[in-house]
């Protein structure tokens, strides 16, 4: 099992969208080990993109999605429930991909189809924004096997905000995987 280079990660948003599927994300702590497949995921396009938290521009919160790719950009909703995007693209070019749901594989209990859920069944928090994923202790790796899935395309979801970006089929999952989301 080879873990993700930073090249992987400083390429096309929505290439990288599509290619996380399938991939296993990975977290040590202390002797611990928590492993689990990214089955569904979105894509946020940077400045352009209504939907985006760097369409605002460089602010404390957005600073992470502005710096270097394969990096983790992590953000509190409802003020309640931690969000953990993989900031992609060459810095300067705020672009990630929210992983939206994960398939437990090793030592996972809780709850996982939701953005908020996942990073509650693996403690990942605001201390992770701006964590490299090429560190030791979270990383994304390609698994032991590589499935054959169908991808489905849908749009993106709770950005009706989002005027025409809200539409755009932005969100990414394997078809028939019961830890998807929101089918």
């Amino acid at each position: 099992m080879k873990k993700l280079t930073r090249e992987f990660y400083a390429r096309d948003t929505v290439t990288v969208a599509k290619e996380l599927l399938g991939k296993y994300l990975v977290k040590k702590s202390h002797d611990r080990l928590q492993i689990a497949k990214i089955v569904e995921v979105e894509a946020y396009l940077g400045i352009k993109d209504l939907a985006a938290h760097s369409s605002k521009g460089l602010t404390p919160r957005t600073k992470t999605m502005f710096g270097p790719p394969g990096h983790v950009y992590v953000y509190l909703i409802y003020g309640m429930y931690y969000c953990m995007n993989v900031v992609t693209e060459p810095e300067g070019n705020p672009t990630a991909v929210l992983i939206r749901a994960l398939e437990p594989i090793e030592d996972i209990t809780l709850k996982t189809q939701g953005p908020g859920l996942l990073c509650k069944a693996l403690d990942i928090n605001k201390n992770y924004n701006g964590h490299d994923l090429l560190s030791d202790n979270l990383y994304i790796i390609d698994p032991p096997e590589k499935e054959k899935f169908t991808l489905v395309k849908r749009p993106r979801i709770g950005v009706d905000y989002a005027k025409h970006w809200a539409k755009r089929l932005l969100r990414f999952y394997i078809k028939g995987n019961v830890y998807v989301s929101k089918k």
